[in-house]
C-alpha cells in the first residue's frame, strides 16, 4: 500500500486546512485508518482515527471539536478537515493504515504510513 498525504500548508491561527490521504496498491476499506502528527523535538502522537466502515471516529482530546476525520472508500481516501487551528497544531501530519480490524490509537499497530505533510500555524 502506498499512501500520499496532501493539503498541508501555512495558515494563521484560527484558520482551516483539509488534509487528504490517498491510498493505492490495494483497497484500504477493510482497515481502520488514522492520522498522527509529529512536532519538532516531540514524539509522534495520535490525532484521529476512523473505523473500517467510517461509522466510528475517535480523536485526541487536543483536537476534539476542531478536527473531524472521514473516509471515502470509493476513492480509497481518508480526510482530516482541521478548523480553529492553533500554533500548537504545527507538525508534520501522517496518515496510516492499521494492521488489525479494530481501531487503535497506538502507532505500532499501524503497518503503512504516508510521507507526511507539513502544517504550520502562525500566531
Amino acid at each position: 500500500v502506498q499512501l500520499v498525504a496532501s493539503g498541508g500548508g501555512l495558515v494563521q491561527a484560527g484558520g482551516s486546512l483539509r488534509l487528504s490521504c490517498a491510498a493505492s496498491g490495494r483497497t484500504v476499506s477493510s482497515n481502520p485508518m488514522g492520522w498522527f502528527r509529529q512536532a519538532p523535538g516531540k514524539e509522534r502522537e495520535f490525532v484521529a482515527g476512523i473505523s473500517r466502515s467510517g461509522g466510528s471516529t475517535y480523536s485526541a482530546d487536543s483536537v476534539k471539536g476542531r478536527f473531524t476525520i472521514s473516509r471515502d472508500s470509493a476513492k480509497n481516501t481518508v480526510y482530516l478537515p482541521m478548523d480553529s487551528l492553533k500554533p500548537e497544531d504545527t507538525a508534520v501530519y501522517y496518515c496510516a493504515v492499521a494492521r488489525k480490524y479494530t481501531p487503535t490509537m497506538m502507532a505500532h499497530e499501524y503497518d503503512y504510513w504516508g510521507q507526511g505533510t507539513q502544517v504550520t500555524v502562525s500566531s
